[in-house]
């Protein structure tokens, strides 16, 4: 009786989340949603070829975490696609979040139906992953074109940049509960920046000084770049199980958090 009653009510919680992102899915069928879509993607694809290949012509090869050479271009190519993660993440989970928590108030209405704040947050969450599943499919597809990685190791390296975006997603939604007006913004746009430059993303964390590359690794996307770089460039490792964990911690934390204060400010 016990794991028909647990079935169920995983049954009933993935059913109010697919119904939240079914809402998603209809209101994205205007055709400006899709330019906004696009000009996420073509972001990280601008740095790849600006910075990864070319400056990479003037860097040459880079360490990897094993101790092989790559080129610049592909040392900088997966933490492009980490960072595309990232941001199609955020940009649901943040700014789009917000505004239908403050200013839309169509979470109000939609907790007035039998969903709960957790089937709701499980809901964008899984919406800002098709969001982002979208980034990291084009962007593996002009890598393979580009000669970066093999079409197995991109295979490969998919589900790990969808963990990417959950973890960015879950904490995304919980600091859009935070937030107290749009000038807040700026503060989530300085963080997000400088994750982007400072994760590993260009520069191998060991050329940083000791207290610096404490950081730099203690930093969520730090743990995306090398969990998807190690996929991309063929050299898993059991350590790329550690970056998984965090990753899924951060986004389990990140949706129970955001699932207790959405109950806090529309419920109460």
């Amino acid at each position: 009786m016990v794991t028909t009653m647990v079935y169920g009510r995983i049954e009933r919680n993935a059913r109010g989340a697919l119904s939240v992102t079914a809402r998603n899915l209809a209101a994205a069928r205007h055709a400006a949603y899709w330019w906004v879509l696009m000009s996420g993607f073509a972001e990280p694809l601008l740095y790849l070829l600006s910075i990864g290949v070319g400056v990479g012509r003037l860097v040459g090869d880079v360490p990897l975490a094993d101790g092989r050479m790559v080129s610049y271009a592909q040392f900088v190519a997966p933490a492009m696609l980490a960072a595309s993660g990232m941001n199609g993440a955020l940009a649901e989970t943040v700014m789009n979040f917000y505004g239908k928590l403050k200013f839309m108030k169509l979470y109000d209405a939609t907790l007035a139906t039998p969903v709960t704040p957790m089937q709701l947050s499980g809901g964008e969450l899984l919406w800002a992953m098709v969001r982002g599943g979208f980034y990291s499919a084009a962007f593996l597809m002009v890598m393979v074109a580009l000669g970066l990685t093999t079409p197995l190791w991109a295979l490969a390296a998919f589900p790990a940049v969808v963990l990417v975006g959950l973890a960015f997603g879950g904490l995304g939604m919980a600091l859009s509960t935070l937030l107290r007006s749009w000038q807040d913004f700026d503060y989530v746009n300085v963080a997000q920046f400088g994750l982007f430059l400072f994760s590993g993303t260009f520069a191998p964390p060991s050329g940083y000084p000791l207290a610096a590359r404490v950081l730099v690794e203690a930093t969520p996307l730090y743990h995306g770049v090398a969990l998807v770089r190690g996929l991309c460039t063929g050299s898993p490792q059991w350590g790329l199980l550690w970056h998984a964990v965090y990753l899924g911690a951060l986004a389990s934390g990140g949706l129970w958090l955001a699932s207790r204060r959405l109950g806090k400010l529309l419920l109460t």
